[in-house]
């Protein structure tokens, strides 16, 4: 038997029966229904020659839905803007799982401190675990797709590290991708050493979180409202199986941010304005909304190179004048996808409000999400029209 000691003056988890009692719930449910064997089977057995002709996602779950393009495509065309969406899509969640794995074991670290850290901890390798098997599976799955169409990459990418923009297509420059990377490894290395700004990141990852919760319904009701999903593409599955996964990393980020949060030291001046800084990065990254890609919100004019080689490709086979003039009519003008995603972003800032509004070190402007909330579709005319135009010339230039 143990010793048992007096507790120390300074708060515990220990002293806080009902978070701990979250805590093992929710890990051990979380390793009880674990996809990780699931996820991985699928990838080994996905052929894309087999499912090609099928869709993967619900219809306005596609590429360019709701624009010029799509209500011009053949069935064979929006069949295949569906399933690269699918791939664009998971290739954000690639970027997403890569920086959760670290800043899961730096935050960890910061949370030692605290007694009984161990379960905490233990949830939060599972879940990185689990991420790896989530990373290799898409990875696996899009990059076979674009093989077989394209014979090279077109939205997936090299690994990379947790130290460059989460966001894939942003609106970036070298100077600010420096900078982002300076900034993350400084997190990193604090947040390894205070119990606040390590709860405090389970907060940013929790508004993520709840971003790709609004998509990734929805492509995982799609498999399970099938008649027979487990004979459901194999992309639909792991939509599925990874959306289960994440449910349950989104509440370890709620009682990381929340409950847990309530057995370390109110913060300090410092710690809160850290805190709110990678709030108010998550609003910057956040900001935009695409007509290419509904629940992304990616910077449209990064994607120009991206959607002129697809328009290009012998599955639409559009000369460089044609594959322009679409892009213009997509990119530019209002359309029934462009609405929808903005609705969708709606959505999200309205539901990031009520995520945060319990936080007491929350600042206004980030309660209000008053950034993000100055994305307008007027805006996306307007800059998506000078973009558009300067990406013109170029390939005009390029002729």
């Amino acid at each position: 038997m143990h010793a048992v000691l007096e507790p120390q003056a300074e708060r515990s988890i220990l002293e806080d029966a009902t978070t701990v009692r979250k805590i093992a719930l929710n890990y051990r449910r979380n390793k009880q229904q674990d996809h990780t064997a699931k996820i991985d089977q699928a990838a080994a057995q996905f052929d894309y020659a087999a499912r090609r002709d099928q869709w993967w996602n619900p219809q306005a779950y596609s590429l360019l839905w709701g624009t010029p393009l799509w209500a011009e495509a053949t069935e064979r065309q929006r069949i295949l803007l569906n399933q690269l969406y699918w791939v664009a899509y998971y290739s954000q969640i690639v970027s997403a799982e890569i920086a959760t794995i670290y800043f899961n074991q730096t935050c960890a670290a910061g949370l030692y401190a605290l007694e009984d850290f161990r379960e905490v901890c233990d949830m939060l390798d599972l879940e990185s675990a689990q991420e790896r098997a989530h990373i290799n599976a898409f990875k696996t799955i899009s990059e076979a797709v674009e093989a077989a169409l394209f014979g090279e990459r077109l939205f997936t990418y090299r690994m990379r590290t947790p130290f460059t923009e989460t966001m894939v297509h942003f609106d970036t420059n070298a100077l600010k991708a420096k900078w982002k990377a300076l900034q993350l490894r400084a997190f990193g290395l604090i947040s390894s050493s205070n119990a606040f700004l390590a709860c405090q990141y389970f907060t940013v990852r929790g508004l993520r979180t709840l971003n790709g919760k609004l998509v990734q319904h929805e492509l995982s009701r799609y498999c399970a409202e099938m008649p027979a999903p487990d004979d459901a593409p194999i992309p639909s599955r792991v939509s599925l199986y990874h959306f289960h996964d994440e449910s349950y990393h989104f509440n370890s980020s709620t009682i990381l941010s929340r409950d847990v949060l309530r057995s370390v030291p109110s913060p300090t001046k410092y710690e809160s304005f850290v805190a709110n800084l990678g709030i108010r990065g998550c609003q910057r990254d956040h900001f935009y909304f695409s007509a290419a890609i509904n629940g992304i919100f990616w910077y449209d004019p990064a994607l120009y190179g991206r959607i002129f080689k697809l328009l290009r490709s012998p599955h639409f086979g559009l000369d460089d004048r044609a594959a322009l003039e679409m892009m213009r009519r997509c990119f530019t003008e209002e359309s029934e996808g462009l609405h929808e995603s903005f609705r969708t972003h709606r959505t999200a800032l309205e539901s990031y409000k009520r995520y945060l509004d319990p936080l007491e070190y929350v600042a206004a402007d980030n309660k209000a999400m008053k950034h993000m909330a100055k994305s307008t579709v007027a805006g996306w005319v307007e800059r998506n029209r000078k973009e558009f135009m300067r990406f013109e010339r170029e390939i005009e230039a390029r002729a």
